[in-house]
């Protein structure tokens, strides 16, 4: 039965959606609560799921095809916001549209004037854009107040962001990238599959041993999973800090069609030692390239080096906190089944063939938009 369910959970992520595997659906939200203006931006394929962008369906979005639409597309933006004040709903004013650019291709940006009632400044935004088609998607919100940079997610469970408290305390914003870092682990079907083809070796068990011989087997096990993660956290940190500060930046395209090939080139080194059997090796090189597939959430955010430090660093434990809740789970049920004949027989061959195969497939599929 445990067989059967493990081969049914690769066949289905070999048919899921390939939205899966890249950059989370995020929208940036900019709000300036001195000039009472906010901004946002949208990705056009985020967009293009609300508006028809796409008239000529050649999977591309023109400045004719998006003026076209330019209406619409506002109207729908607008729809998703709302801020309120102590008397009652805001208005918003159109002040000025056009298109932006950040790290995973264009986006819509819209600028819009804040009018409350009696002059007052907003108390509070409301945001839905995408929630009821993708539970996902998140906006990502700065907050500007005289000197103060504040950084906060808007989500389904936390559509709402209260604008008057003040600057959003170091612990809030730590605390809210912390539950994004374990959210996008999880979410991240491509850092998942590379995990899991990393820890297979530690759970084959070498025909013949006895009792006393698996013990140690065990021991050795163990500590060869810790060097694996520990080179992984390590690289990935590295890059994950240096993307997200804008020290260095690679094209999103390039970073995760690599992230594919690394994930069929470590499948294939599980059966073919070809990049050497030094598994947390290949841990820390290939691990360097996931960093900047994780950072590519926190790159397009400005909220000031102090404030993104501290985003930073919630994000990358939440990254580690969902990496570790995922190999307590997955190795003791991945070693327990080591001791089935036909785990390494016919499991792991089933189980680093699908993992190839999807991975190529979206080396194919990510190679096209490069």
């Amino acid at each position: 039965m445990l067989v059967k369910q493990l081969l049914a959970l690769l066949t289905m992520a070999a048919f899921a959606s390939p939205a899966l595997a890249h950059k989370a659906s995020d929208s940036f939200l900019y709000v300036d609560m001195d000039a009472s203006e906010f901004r946002i931006d949208i990705a056009l394929r985020d967009l293009a799921l609300l508006v028809p962008l796409d008239s000529d369906g050649d999977q591309k979005v023109t400045g004719l095809e998006l003026r076209a639409q330019r209406s619409l597309a506002t109207q729908t933006i607008e729809n998703a916001i709302t801020l309120t004040s102590e008397q009652g709903a805001c208005s918003i004013r159109g002040q000025a549209w056009g298109l932006s650019s950040h790290s995973d291709g264009p986006y819509l940006a819209t600028q819009y004037q804040i009018a409350c009632p009696n002059g007052e400044r907003p108390e509070q935004i409301e945001y839905s854009l995408l929630f009821d088609r993708d539970n996902l998607h998140r906006g990502l919100v700065q907050i500007t107040s005289g000197d103060t940079r504040s950084l906060t997610v808007l989500s389904p469970d936390k559509p709402t962001v209260d604008l008057t408290g003040g600057a959003i305390g170091p612990w809030s914003t730590f605390t809210t990238f912390l539950y994004e870092g374990v959210v996008h682990l999880l979410i991240g079907l491509d850092h998942m599959l590379f995990l899991l083809v990393l820890v297979l070796p530690a759970t084959l068990i070498p025909r013949g041993q006895n009792s006393q011989g698996i013990s140690r087997s065990l021991k050795s096990r163990l500590l060869q999973l810790v060097g694996i993660v520990s080179a992984f956290t390590v690289a990935h940190s590295i890059t994950l800090a240096l993307s997200a500060l804008n020290v260095i930046r690679l094209p999103i395209a390039w970073v995760e069609t690599v992230i594919a090939l690394s994930i069929a080139a470590a499948a294939l080194n599980v059966v073919w030692p070809f990049l050497g059997r030094k598994t947390w090796k290949l841990a820390f090189a290939f691990g360097l390239i996931h960093g900047f597939g994780f950072a590519s959430v926190l790159g397009d955010l400005t909220g000031g080096v102090s404030n993104l430090a501290i985003a930073l660093a919630g994000f990358n434990l939440g990254v580690e906190f969902g990496q570790l809740g995922l190999l307590i789970i997955g190795f003791p049920l991945l070693y327990a089944l080591a001791h089935v004949r036909a785990y390494q027989r016919f499991m792991v061959p089933l189980m680093l063939i699908g993992v190839g195969t999807i991975s190529l497939m979206w080396v194919v599929e990510r190679a096209g938009s490069i």
